[in-house]
């Protein structure tokens, strides 16, 4: 467009602009440009040729801004600041142009009263069926950009009609676009004068607003022609009346329209409006480039000019008019002509109200395909831009499973999909209460807006002295926390940040010989408060650090909890020095970015402002006016969920480098809790050592966790080579693990839309708690768990399960066997989870790596190996909830010494007791294929005892 115009010789263009002019025709340009602007042309139109307006949409700006370099130097001003969406920075760009060109029209303006100078811009095509939404952009937009000869774009749907009185009713002047039809052309005039009045009932001006009416005309040929064109060929009986108004009924249907305006114009109403000052709403017609060959192609110019109208000219047009084009006043002309092929249409049963109907729609779908390919453009351009202050998102996918994303991609650009993400709509997922969960969209800036409650913390943290920091908490409240210790580790004078999940007793018993009680910090994490574990580790650090103190030590404790919780009463109870507060629409598995992860980041000497501040890009890129294809978390979460949902890959296989490690932990819980429900959802798989293509089935996904130059591991290669999914995530640094935080939170609720469930619940968690609270509350009144007995026992190996899984292990005496008859039961896209309730250290991690690798070469299918009862907050939800494909094999151990629960009538060792056998209860009770090993005597034989006999189970001894 903009070599068209600036081949078109500016006197020539000038005697286009004053012909049509002449008849009373206002000439706008279809075109925006910042170049075209900048160097004068603009200009040179108006003050020499008569150019009296400028309208914009998507597809002018897309050329503007996505094509060429001379947005750049401004896109990257803007970027060094804090950051914008797409949605954020092509609004920046498209206003500046809008005042520009704006503040060229504005001696127009001035000199036609407000009845010429204007300048368009479009509200979101997105919006175009959501009255609520319109109008407040339409406000938003007019604020922003500040100028009397401003023009809102309104679509005229029936919706769009409300928000255009609204609008004239606040003084904001209007072009409606989108009209193909005299009903809604009169309701859209309805509304404008109704507007109008609503202003004179108040007192206020009116004559300083305008709006037009874009007619649509050559696309109603289009489609009444091929109708026409498909009955004579077919044989209709009307075949020469049919051919008689073929070309006829746009121009017809348009010249309608300019009846009833007249008609409008001299009636009583208008004219009391128009002693008051007001302008006329003027049409403007709209797709006048012919389709149609056969028809002179400046047909739909030619035939619509009248006076008080307006002809809204794209730079190709003015080359066939100068050419060819003939100026008369033909709008008025053989209006009884019109009005018989008007009158021939409907009696043929060309159905023009349907069409009309239906190229609204188109309209509307056809600008918001427009806007994607604008804001993709924006986005691409944002990327490029940011460079390695984003991390970044590639996928190397096989032909089927590409293609699949792609079509997902269309479909949530269609639907609008992440666009009602961010609005809080349940209806992308179940319908359910998913509204309520969804806070931690907005966190980031929340937290930012709060971050001198954190930075104060980490000052008095300091100032204090503390040496250790040790929080306490279970599932997304710990989980989070550790990969920030892992990640940054202990900063120079700071207190080392210690994550204790666990009630194993010499878990519990290591972790306080770690830590100097009087020189520590504690911070009891839980959002219910609720939640046993954290509350039984409370009671007895409070214990140790009352003793370590010889006084009450209140001031040594922090809570992070939901307002209103049990941890909140006994914080207050017991003097905490502070209690931070989580917000309650934030799930746990979601919380990191919150308080919960941020608390003990700030505590421990984490630039808390930086992480938020670096991680906003990132919630940025996920908004939901960046595209499906340009929208990283979509991409992912599309992958994710198409994956498993079409293809059956539901293992997701999770690699990292060794500075992010920790991130693994942290991805099984919010994917596998997350998704793992109603027989549904994703497993992921962390910690896996990666084999050859052999060792695998179709079941996977793998996703490479790289940090700065770290080189992808040589063997995804190969599986690549073999058709395997391989997602790679790249972090320039360790300061972008909150932006990996939220690409997965956002991924995560995309798959599990894809997946069709409530990514925000975790039903089966609830009921391993229901099952060990059960248990505990059996031991405090009796003094014991419930007596069990094994099925088998083989030297320090003793066998437990239900009825169902015992017979299944063939009712064996010798552990090899029993083993042996368990793997029997995996199938191929089958997975093996390792659930070891024992302490969790490196020599006992060594040892579960060891044996997972060893079931994945032989058995061919993903392990997981998970330590209890931290799983239970994660990947255990998955497991009972998810599909039924996991088969499992639960360790527990007798503890070779416990810890007392100060207050309880129970120990620590009763307590992981009471959970693994709940854990096993919910497993069985879900048809689960399980089986519980006991390990009596030395913990180190017994384990050793258990490898050598899954060893040679699998080796079919």
């Amino acid at each position: 467009m903009a070599d068209t115009i600036s081949n078109t010789g500016l006197n020539e263009v000038g005697s286009v602009l004053r012909d049509l002019e002449k008849y009373g025709q206002s000439p706008w340009l279809d075109f925006i440009q910042r170049s075209f602007t900048e160097d004068g042309s603009l200009s040179k139109l108006v003050e020499e040729d008569g150019l009296r307006g400028v309208t914009s949409n998507p597809a002018i700006f897309e050329k503007a801004i996505g094509h060429g370099t001379e947005y750049d130097p401004q896109i990257r001003k803007l970027l060094e600041g804090e950051g914008l969406s797409p949605g954020e920075l092509y609004e920046h760009l498209a206003i500046d142009d809008i005042r520009s060109a704006c503040a060229v029209l504005d001696p127009v303006f001035e000199k036609t009263k407000g009845l010429d100078g204007y300048v368009s811009l479009e509200v979101s095509p997105y919006l175009a069926f959501d009255a609520h939404g319109t109008i407040t952009e339409a406000r938003r937009l007019w604020k922003a950009v500040g100028r009397p000869n401003l023009m809102i774009k309104i679509p005229g749907t029936v919706e769009g009609t409300g928000a255009i009185r609204e609008a004239i009713a606040d003084g904001i002047n209007v072009n409606v676009t989108l009209l193909f039809s005299l009903d809604a052309y009169k309701a859209v005039l309805e509304a404008y004068i109704s507007g109008l009045e609503a202003r004179v009932a108040r007192g206020e001006e009116i004559s300083r607003i305008s709006s037009v009416a874009s007619f649509f005309v050559s696309r109603i040929d289009a489609k009444i022609d091929a109708e026409i064109d498909r009955r004579v060929a077919a044989g209709d009986p009307e075949a020469e009346a049919l051919k008689a108004i073929r070309g006829k009924v746009a121009i017809a249907n348009a010249k309608m329209a300019y009846q009833y305006y007249l008609e409008v114009r001299n009636s009583p109403r208008w004219k009391a409006l128009a002693e008051k000052g007001a302008n006329p709403q003027r049409l403007l017609w709209a797709s006048t480039g012919t389709k149609d060959k056969a028809y002179s192609d400046v047909l739909y110019v030619e035939e619509l000019i009248g006076p008080e109208t307006v002809n809204t000219i794209p730079p190709a047009t003015f080359d066939a008019y100068r050419d060819h084009g003939k100026s008369r006043a033909s709008l008025t002309e053989n209006v009884d002509q019109a009005r018989h092929v008007m009158a021939e249409a409907e009696r043929l049963g060309l159905g023009l109200d349907a069409i009309t109907a239906k190229l609204v729609k188109d309209g509307c779908a056809a600008f918001s395909v427009s806007f994607d390919t604008l804001l993709t453009a924006v986005a691409t351009k944002r990327e490029a831009v940011l460079g390695d202050r984003l991390l970044r998102v590639s996928a190397d996918l096989p032909p089927d499973v590409r293609d699949d994303v792609a079509a997902a991609e269309k479909d949530w650009s269609h639907s609008g999909g992440l666009r009602r993400i961010w609005k809080k709509d349940p209806s992308v997922w179940t319908n359910g209460p998913e509204a309520g969960w969804l806070n931690w969209l907005t966190v980031v800036q929340d937290r930012l807006w709060h971050i001198e409650e954190l930075e104060v913390l980490a000052r008095d943290v300091r100032s204090r002295g503390f040496k250790d920091i040790l929080l306490l908490g279970m599932g997304g409240s710990s989980l989070g926390p550790e990969v920030l210790a892992e990640t940054f580790g202990q900063r120079e004078g700071w207190p080392k940040l210690h994550v204790l999940d666990s009630t194993d007793p010499q878990q519990v018993t290591a972790f306080e010989k770690a830590i100097d009680p009087k020189n520590t910090l504690f911070i009891v994490a839980s959002k219910s408060g609720g939640t046993l574990e954290p509350n039984i580790l409370f009671a007895h650090f409070w214990q140790v650090a009352g003793q370590a103190l010889g006084k009450k030590p209140g001031d040594s404790f922090i809570a992070i909890t939901d307002p209103g919780s049990h941890m909140q009463k006994v914080a207050e109870e017991n003097g905490f020095w502070r209690i931070f507060y989580g917000d309650p629409k934030i799930g746990g598995r979601y919380s990191v970015l919150s308080n919960f992860g941020l608390v003990p980041a700030a505590a421990s000497g984490i630039d808390v402002r930086k992480l938020l501040t670096v991680t906003r890009l990132m919630v940025e890129s996920c908004d939901g006016s960046a595209p499906p294809s340009a929208n990283p978390g979509a991409v992912l979460g599309l992958i994710l969920g198409h994956a498993a949902h079409c293809f059956n890959r539901d293992k997701v296989t999770i690699l990292a480098s060794e500075g992010i490690a920790s991130l693994g932990a942290w991805l099984e819980q919010l994917i596998a809790e997350s998704t793992g429900k109603k027989g549904l959802g994703l497993i992921p798989i962390d910690e896996e050592e990666l084999g050859t293509p052999d060792a695998y089935g179709t079941d996977r996904v793998f996703v490479d966790l790289l940090l700065g130059d770290d080189v992808p591991d040589s063997r995804l290669g190969a599986l690549r080579a073999a058709g395997a999914p391989v997602v790679t995530i790249r972090l320039a640094d360790k300061a972008q693990i909150g932006q990996a935080f939220f690409l997965f939170e956002f991924a995560t609720a995309v798959a599990g839309a894809v997946l069709g469930i409530d990514p925000f619940d975790q039903p089966d968690v609830e009921f391993s708690k229901l099952e060990t609270r059960k248990l505990t509350s059996a031991y405090a009144e009796t003094g014991s768990l419930p007596p069990e007995t094994p099925f088998a026992k083989d030297g320090p190996l003793s066998f437990y399960a239900d009825a169902k899984n015992t017979e299944a292990s063939g009712n064996k005496g010798d552990a090899v066997s029993i083993l042996k008859a368990l793997f029997d039961r995996v199938k191929p896209g089958d997975y093996v989870g390792l659930l070891a309730y024992i302490r969790r250290d490196q020599q006992t991690r060594d040892w579960a790596q060891s044996v997972r690798m060893e079931l994945r070469d032989a058995l061919k299918v993903a392990t997981a190996a998970e330590f209890g009862p931290r799983f239970l907050h994660s990947t255990g939800q998955a497991y009972k909830g998810g599909p039924d494909s996991g088969v499992f094999l639960q360790v527990t151990a007798t503890d070779a010494a416990d810890v007392p629960v100060p207050g309880h009538g129970f120990s620590f060792s009763v307590v992981k007791a009471a959970q693994a056998r709940g854990d096993f209860e919910v497993l069985a009770a879900r048809g689960r294929r399980a089986l519980r090993v006991h390990i009596d005597g030395p913990l180190e034989d017994g384990l050793k005892a258990l490898e050598t006999a899954i060893h040679k189970a699998l080796a079919g001894a």
